[in-house]
């Protein structure tokens, strides 16, 4: 009864990240997607980030990353998703962009 009562999360993906989702490999397309749903049932269960990404969580998907922030109302904003490799310092340029727009 309680998990019915349980609210959850909306998910805000930016276009460019909707698009990126799209083209991946129907393999990898199905796990980020099931990756997103637990997201949005427990956005806690992601790795919280420190130093200059503090505030955001991290959720790995095999060798790729979710980057995401748990926004004000119960909203949850993917940040950047990609690989391992090279997904930190593509959320610390949108993390940039972002402060400058402010």
């Amino acid at each position: 009864m309680a998990e019915k009562l349980k609210k959850l999360y909306k998910l805000r993906v930016p276009n460019e990240i909707v698009a990126l989702i799209r083209n991946l490999h129907p393999q990898l397309k199905r796990k980020v997607k099931s990756a997103l749903k637990l997201i949005i049932s427990d956005p806690h269960s992601g790795k919280s980030l420190k130093a200059d990404l503090k505030g955001l969580s991290s959720f790995k998907v095999g060798r790729f990353r979710i980057i995401y922030r748990i926004a004000s109302n119960r909203v949850i904003e993917i940040i950047t998703i990609g690989p391992r490799k090279t997904i930190y310092d593509e959320t610390y340029i949108v993390i940039r962009k972002e402060a400058q727009k402010k």
